[in-house]
This record gives structure tokens, C-alpha cells and sequence, in this order.
């Protein structure tokens, strides 16, 4: 039981689980930078009493699973999404979806993916990848980070399905119910309506841990860390921002190129060329958000660990912010 589906690689799961979806239903158009900023991928918040691997949860993108609904949202394509209680009944509605020449999208745990590396791998259930097939007890697994296909036995697919902790799958899986064909004018609307959620995501969300604020109140939280927390700890609380922003995906630097890069293709669509000038600002973002994560790996390397080392921490975010802000305003000043 082998679907004919077309493994593309990609530098995000959800993004390139969303593309590669849609490209299996027919929609060809839909690269993985217009699937990110179409579904108005590009977020910050900080939640200081949510823990992850002993430090607080900070995000770089929008919830799992709102990427690849707000793109099919969009475009007008319908969509089968489920979670279970039970592990067979899970099991048995990927089977026969499978059996139906249907590929699904899962959302799993990384900490049990046993083709990642060893370093990848910790607590963190908000990973994407597909599965087209099943040869006696493997599932056959496309999992867009990954330069090539690969395979899990029925139980380590099983485990990371159902993993435990902040952000659980539940068994989750998603896929479009139909196949059909997408108009210019649709991705043009599209386009459009993702980057005004994004603008109103990063600026205009009330409360001091979202968007473009919650980076500035990060940065200044992170100039206090090393006082209030200790070295110790406060390297494990930079080690966490650094794992999301790196690590996961593209993290916060990528996000920002891909963001950059979807305005571009946007271009296209929307011959406008504030979005080309905006696209350059995301990818300074990028570069400093890049910046930041050596500053950070060198505090809790030890390499690093005066006030001044945290104060320069504080200070790249507090730049990003700047340029963000910057950049969505323009953004939301365009006459469409």
C-alpha cells in the first residue's frame, strides 16, 4: 500500500506538509514561502509560566495546525481534520485513508522520531510530516525537513502520535478532502487577507508577550535574567529560546527569510513594490534574530556570562523589534 506521492523537501514541516498536500490534490501554485504567508505563519509570544525543557515557552510561529487551515481556509479547499481518544481507532482511520489513496498530514512528538539525530530530539509536539503508505508493519513517512523519504514501525508511530505533554497530538491527522484547481485570483486574495492577520498578529494584539511587543518585553526580561535567575539558569532559559529559534523548523531567524522571501512571490501577484522593500527588512530581522542566537549560544556555552554579555542579548531584540514593527506598519499601509 504505496500512495504516489512527491516527497519535496522544505526548510519547515508545517509549511512544507501544507505545499506538499496541496500540490498531491492538485494545486501546483502554492509554494512553501506563499503556504507561510498565506497562512500568516510569522508570530513571536513569550508565556513566562508555561515551561518547555525547564524554560518558558517562546514561539516564533502561529499554533501548529493553523498554517495548513488558513491556507485551505483561503483558497476555498475543504479539509478532513481529526484527533481520538484511542490509539486503534487512530491506527485504523489512517489505514483506511491510506487504503483510499489518501496521504495525511500528523502532527507528532520529536522526542521519539527515531530517524532524527540524537540532538534534535526532546520534548516538542508540534511537529509535522506526512505519511503516503504502508509496507507490512511500516508506515512510509515523508517528512519535509528530511532530504529524503523514510519509515516508522506501526508502534514508533503509534508513540509520537500520541505523545504526552504541552501541545499532545492526540493521534491528530489532516489532509484536503478534494482535489481542485486554485485561480490567480484566489491566491491573489489569499495573499492579501495573510498579510493583513499577520499585520494585526504582530502589532495589534492586546497584552505585553505577542508580536512585535512581547520581543521588546522579552529583551528586557532577558537583561534581568542573569541577576534574578543566576548564570546557571538563566543560560537554560537563553538555551530554550535558542532550541525554538533554531532548531524547531526554521526557528525565528528562518521565519523571518521565509517571510521575506513569501512577499517576494507575493510581488507577483501584487505588483506593489513596498512589498519588495519589506522583504529586505525581514531579512535584516533575520540576520539579527541569526546574531542574537550566537550571543545567546555563547552565554550558555559559558563562554559569555557578564551583564554587559545580557545587556548585548537584550539589545539585538530590541533592534528586531524595531525593524518589525517598522516593516508591518508598511505593510498595513499599502493601498490594495
Amino acid at each position: 500500500m504505496k500512495i504516489n506521492f512527491e516527497h519535496i523537501q522544505s526548510a519547515h514541516c508545517e509549511n512544507g506538509v501544507t505545499s506538499n498536500l496541496l500540490k498531491h490534490a492538485g494545486v501546483n501554485n502554492i509554494t512553501e514561502p506563499l503556504a507561510f504567508g498565506i497562512g500568516s505563519g510569522l508570530f513571536f509570544i513569550y508565556i513566562p509560566l508555561l515551561k518547555v525543557n525547564n524554560g518558558p515557552a517562546i514561539s516564533f510561529r502561529t499554533m501548529p495546525g493553523l498554517i495548513f487551515k488558513r491556507t485551505c481556509n483561503a483558497l476555498d479547499i475543504p479539509v478532513v481534520r481529526k484527533t481520538f481518544n484511542s490509539h486503534e481507532k487512530a491506527e485504523r482511520f489512517l489505514n483506511e485513508s491510506l487504503a483510499a489513496g489518501q496521504p495525511v498530514g500528523c502532527q507528532v512528538g520529536v522526542y521519539y522520531l527515531t530517524y532524527f539525530p540524537k540532538e534534535y530530539r526532546f520534548h516538542f509536539n508540534a511537529h509535522n510530516l506526512v505519511v503516503y503508505g504502508k509496507e507490512e508493519d511500516n508506515y512510509l513517512i515523508s517528512d519535509p525537513v528530511m532530504e529524503t523519504v523514510t519509515s516508522l514501525t506501526s508502534f514508533e508511530l503509534d508513540r509520537v502520535r500520541f505523545a504526552k505533554g504541552v501541545l499532545a497530538p492526540n493521534g491528530q491527522l489532516y489532509y484536503p478532502s478534494a482535489k481542485k484547481e486554485v485561480s490567480q485570483e484566489q491566491i491573489k486574495k489569499a495573499i492579501k487577507s495573510g498579510i493583513k492577520r499577520n499585520v494585526r498578529d504582530m502589532l495589534y494584539i492586546p497584552g505585553p508577550v505577542v508580536g512585535v511587543a512581547g520581543i521588546k518585553y522579552t529583551a528586557n526580561k532577558i537583561k534581568k535574567w542573569r541577576d534574578k535567575l543566576g548564570i546557571k539558569q538563566a543560560g537554560t532559559y537563553l538555551a530554550q529560546l535558542v532550541r525554538m529559534q533554531e532548531e524547531i523548523g526554521t526557528g525565528g531567524g528562518g521565519f523571518r527569510f521565509m517571510y521575506g522571501a513569501f512577499l517576494q512571490q507575493a510581488h507577483a501577484y501584487h505588483p506593489n513594490d513596498t512589498l519588495l522593500s519589506v522583504a529586505d527588512e525581514f531579512t535584516k530581522a533575520g540576520d539579527l534574530w541569526r546574531s542574537a542566537a550566537v550571543q545567546a549560544a555563547g552565554i550558555y556555552k559559558g563562554r559569555l556570562g557578564t551583564q554587559q554579555d545580557f545587556n548585548t542579548m537584550g539589545d539585538y531584540l530590541l533592534e528586531i523589534a524595531e525593524i518589525e514593527k517598522k516593516a508591518f506598519k508598511e505593510l498595513s499601509n499599502i493601498n490594495w
